[in-house]
């Protein structure tokens, strides 16, 4: 078994670990891929030449420059069971949670509160393209993204044209106890979900993406719990809707990469 080790300059972010995954995913001699965005690196554990690799990852144009090639015999198979155990429960989470708040959401008249439900939602996509990377089609993974993406920008258009509505029509207070409530259990579900992400003990690249995306949502959750308290404070639903602008924004920005995966 052989190591080879990369410098990918242009990796930075989970978009580009899903492009190098897909683009890798029809080498059979590949056994496992190790990503380390903060420092630009990315370890392939495969059997024999590394040429097919390097002219693999060459062709994304990322800046990738293969640094070393070595044998290695402690190589263990990452859980591929314990992977989809993990995505299944976090998928249903989130999935759970996007019924919730969008449903709280609008008797409560929070954008906050709407704008998180569809970034739960994206993150179910997301943790449903993974489960297809463990093990799936790399057909099927595009076609999937390319819907889920398009799907999300327009829910999210949807969204940022009902909060310019209300930013220049009648101010209508959210019910600020139902925003801080709600999305407190909705922080409580993504803390879960982290732990449960980290406690699969995998570095392969739809895992690592999969606890960023959750690990933002938990800062989403906090954003949206303020806003609420500052619609308490200011009576006025502009805190409300400023944080669903946000969120909107982030969910479109997540649709844009989901889309590259697509593509």
């Amino acid at each position: 078994m052989e190591k080879s080790e990369f410098e990918i300059i242009k990796m930075d972010c989970p978009t580009e670990e899903n492009l190098i995954r897909m683009k890798l995913q029809d080498i059979e001699a590949i056994k496992a891929l190790h990503f380390d965005i903060p420092n630009r690196r990315l370890d392939v554990i495969h059997e024999g030449n590394n040429a097919q690799i390097v002219d693999a990852i060459d062709e994304l144009k990322l800046g990738s420059t293969l640094i070393s090639s070595q044998e290695i015999v402690d190589y263990s198979p990452e859980n591929v069971s314990s992977q989809k155990r993990s995505l299944w429960i976090v998928l249903l989470i989130n999935f759970l949670f996007f019924l919730i708040e969008i449903s709280t959401g609008i008797i409560s008249k929070s954008m906050g509160l709407v704008a998180d439900s569809l970034d739960m939602l994206a993150d179910s996509i997301v943790y449903g393209l993974s489960l297809i990377a463990v093990g799936g089609t790399i057909l099927l993974k595009k076609r999937i993204a390319t819907v889920a993406g398009y799907f999300q920008i327009t829910l999210a258009v949807l969204g940022f044209i009902e909060v310019l509505r209300r930013f220049i029509g009648v101010e209508q207070l959210p019910d600020f106890r139902i925003m801080i409530i709600v999305s407190l259990f909705a922080l409580l579900a993504n803390v879960v979900s982290l732990v449960i992400l980290q406690r699969a003990h995998s570095n392969e690249a739809h895992m690592r993406a999969s606890m960023i995306f959750t690990s933002n949502d938990i800062i989403i959750n906090i954003g949206v719990i303020i806003a609420g308290l500052l619609v308490l404070w200011l009576d006025s639903s502009k805190p409300d809707l400023i944080i669903g602008a946000i969120v909107f924004t982030i969910v479109v920005q997540g649709a844009i990469r989901i889309l590259k995966l697509g593509r």
